[in-house]
């Protein structure tokens, strides 16, 4: 090799090394600009975990009648989230107001209400029926007196288990529109304008994590849930500057019914429990996951991606539902 050739072949090697090094400093810069980032994204987190969960349970001050208003509504408040809810609120000395189907449970929860201190009325109602105006009109007239100060919207349906949606009969896939979605939007529509008027108050809709992402085996359920989820979301953006909290609440296991009464664990929170720490979270945040190990659940959920959630909705929820719940789950893709 030539002494031209050799210097032709180290100015090469001297301009792809300069070109390397180049290519790596700016990878450098990526990777570092993309760790701050993480590392930012985890501090925030961490430092909004502290102002949502942990400092209201250190002093929680606010009188929620002064503040909203007299009277809460809770719906679906026979059991459950609905139950927790009201009678937390009414630990907080506000009056309850609470609608379910069953007249025998509703009165057992208002004496549990009135033992407390505070006023309870009821109107037991299927809210599968809130599209008869002849039934919403029962119903504003009998909350038309209150000063409504919260609204807790909690009622709503799933599945019997988890399963394939053509395994799911139509009546309980009309039922879950009609409670989930339809419900909460008509229970909003009749107490808000009241707010607005006097420019204070609450909502609080109880969404669930299933709404997180796209969740297989419970379809119909977590599409109605997202539904929930971005209706609140637009309509706090809405209404922001009127006063009026409105808030998302993304619950995954709690024991209620709907879960089959499961026994309580780490991962599986009892309504009292859960409730006690998501109503806290009331004027700290406008949307959150009620407790902080739902929230543990829920920003695992938000980082990893769509395909994957699916993924581990599909083939780890079945085993975990069966062990918490000691509910079967539907193997049948077909009616």
């Amino acid at each position: 090799m030539s002494q031209m050739d050799n210097f032709i072949m180290a100015q090469l090697v001297e301009d792809v090394s300069g070109r390397l090094t180049a290519f790596r400093d700016c990878m450098a810069i990526l990777g570092l600009l993309y760790a701050s980032k993480v590392t930012l994204c985890g501090l925030y987190q961490v430092a909004r975990a502290v102002r949502v969960y942990v400092l209201p349970r250190i002093w929680s001050t606010t009188d929620l009648a002064k503040v909203y208003g007299e009277w809460a509504v809770v719906t679906g408040a026979s059991e459950g989230i609905g139950r927790a809810y009201a009678l937390k609120l009414a630990k907080r000395k506000m009056n309850v107001f609470i609608i379910s189907r069953s007249e025998e449970k509703l009165t057992k929860v208002c004496r549990e209400i009135e033992s407390l201190g505070v006023k309870a009325a009821y109107m037991a109602l299927d809210m599968n029926e809130m599209l008869d105006e002849e039934v919403y009109q029962k119903l504003e007239n009998n909350l038309r007196d209150l000063d409504i100060g919260i609204l807790v919207n909690n009622v709503g349906l799933m599945y019997d288990r988890l399963q394939y949606f053509l395994t799911v009969p139509n009546r309980r896939l009309k039922e879950i529109v009609n409670l989930n979605v339809t419900a909460t939007v008509l229970m909003t529509k009749m107490v808000l304008p009241s707010m607005v008027t006097k420019k204070r108050g609450a909502i609080i809709n109880v969404c669930s994590g299933a709404q997180l992402h796209p969740t297989p085996l419970m379809t119909h359920y977590s599409a109605s849930k997202r539904f929930v989820d971005l209706f609140t979301r637009a309509l706090e953006y809405e209404y922001r500057d009127t006063g009026i909290q409105i808030q998302s609440i993304n619950p995954f296991y709690v024991s209620t019914n709907m879960t089959s009464n499961a026994s309580t664990n780490i991962f599986m929170q009892s309504a009292d429990n859960y409730t006690e720490s998501a109503i806290r979270t009331l004027g700290t945040t406008r949307r959150c996951y009620g407790h902080w190990f739902h929230a543990l659940f829920g920003w695992v959920g938000e980082w990893i991606p769509e395909r994957l959630y699916m993924f581990s909705a599909f083939h780890v929820n079945p085993p975990l539902w069966r062990w918490m719940c000691n509910t079967p789950t539907g193997t049948n893709k077909n009616m």
